[in-house]
């Protein structure tokens, strides 16, 4: 048998097509590539998207009362919780502006052997 991930990922691949609607439309490929990696996060998340709503109501669900604009973080909870009541979705952002370093800052390395 398929794990649940398996089963959410064909769903919602097949039901993508069905998703009409001008914002849904101009939403559900992002919508999709998270609940697909909240699926890969959670597998009792995976079943409820496997076993929940059709995609095409959940991006109904997504849409609902959106005027012009919609942030994505809203949209996946939205979409989250649309498949599993309740359902919170974190975010994080940090700013680097220093160059990435090639080699990381090991301190000082002494060498032991120089002691004897």
């Amino acid at each position: 048998m398929n794990t649940w991930y398996e089963q959410a990922e064909t769903r919602l691949k097949e039901e993508y097509k069905s998703v009409t609607g001008h914002k849904e439309s101009a939403m559900k490929s992002a919508v999709r590539d998270a609940l697909l990696e909240f699926c890969r996060q959670n597998e009792e998340f995976a079943q409820a998207v496997a076993q929940g709503g059709s995609f095409k109501d959940c991006m109904t669900a997504v849409a609902k009362g959106v005027g012009g604009s919609i942030s994505d973080l809203e949209a996946y909870r939205r979409a989250a919780s649309f498949y599993f009541d309740g359902a919170k979705v974190n975010f994080s952002m940090a700013i680097q502006l220093e160059p990435a370093e090639t080699e990381p800052d090991r301190g000082i390395l002494l060498d032991l052997s120089d002691f004897f």
